[in-house]
């Protein structure tokens, strides 16, 4: 019995040490490496949801998860600007890096960049995948990514990345008809998050709470956007989780709007557990908002 059992012991061991082990930035990005590798992968991440992706501490933690993984997978356009100093902590050779970005369609690539401009990224605005349609590219570089570690496991992989993309093509129709009736209306943002996702469901972008991306919001342009929201009959200030409600409040007691704080990324929530139901949670949440 005692051999027996140590057998098992071993076999486990054996399965746990031949799985990709994949560490991700973000949460969301785990769940699509998930559905892609399945039982063929161990997956990891760094960013819990309720932390803003642009500002992360560096820790020794971070660095020993991928110490040992084969990948890394990122969001990249300089979303992730803490990331090349956990890699080299991590003084792991032979560790990969995938940018996710490559396919995608970038949007709000600034001409130039300069200090003047606040946290401008250079190669575009980097929250592209809170539009479900970038999905599939993102899917294609971890199917990609994950074949060259594994040859032998393509044909699971892209299996596995088919099904996922059928089911989410579903729910992005389900998504689009509930946002119809509201294509056009305007909102305001706290952060140049919801670029992408704006532009998906056809909704207009009239401001920012910041001022410019990064620079906290100050009186003078809490002024500005009160009148602005008033004159446009704007209904929805959207706000991050990890981001101060002081100046959104203060800007929807003076207009009437209503601070709808969504998620980026999934897990924050028992409503957000994975990709599909995060994005499930901001369209059903934002809806509710401009019924008003």
């Amino acid at each position: 019995m005692k051999w027996v059992l140590a057998f098992i012991i071993l076999a486990m061991a054996g399965v746990s040490e031949a799985a990709i082990k994949v560490v991700t930035s973000l949460p969301d990005l785990a769940d699509l490496a998930r559905q892609v590798g399945g039982d063929k992968v161990s997956v990891d991440y760094i960013v819990r949801a309720d932390q803003n992706p642009h500002f992360v501490e560096v820790k020794p933690s971070y660095m020993m998860k991928l110490k040992s993984a084969d990948l890394f997978l990122t969001i990249g356009m300089e979303l992730e600007m803490w990331a090349p100093q956990i890699v080299d902590g991590s003084r792991n050779a032979s560790l990969t890096v995938v940018d996710l970005s490559q396919g995608v369609t970038k949007l709000e690539v600034p001409a130039k960049v300069d200090a003047s401009q606040g946290d401008v990224h250079r190669f575009g605005n980097p929250h592209y995948w809170l539009d479900p349609r970038n999905v599939r590219p993102m899917m294609d570089e971890i199917v990609s990514a994950l074949t060259k570690v594994s040859p032998a496991d393509e044909k699971t992989f892209r299996a596995n990345a088919d099904a996922y993309l059928l089911r989410l093509g579903v729910k992005i129709q389900g998504w689009e008809a509930m946002m119809k009736p509201f294509a056009g209306q305007k909102i305001v943002t706290f952060h140049k998050s919801w670029s992408y996702f704006a532009n998906w469901l056809g909704l207009d972008i009239a401001g920012e709470v910041e001022p410019k991306p990064g620079i906290a919001p100050s009186p003078t342009h809490s002024a500005e956007l009160i009148a602005l929201v008033r004159s446009a009959g704007i209904k929805a200030i959207l706000v991050e989780p990890f981001y101060d409600l002081s100046a959104p409040e203060q800007i929807a007691r003076a207009t009437g709007a209503k601070v709808t704080v969504l998620p980026t990324s999934s897990g924050g929530l028992d409503q957000t557990r994975d990709y599909i139901s995060l994005i499930d949670y901001d369209v059903a949440t934002l809806a509710s908002s401009l019924k008003q």
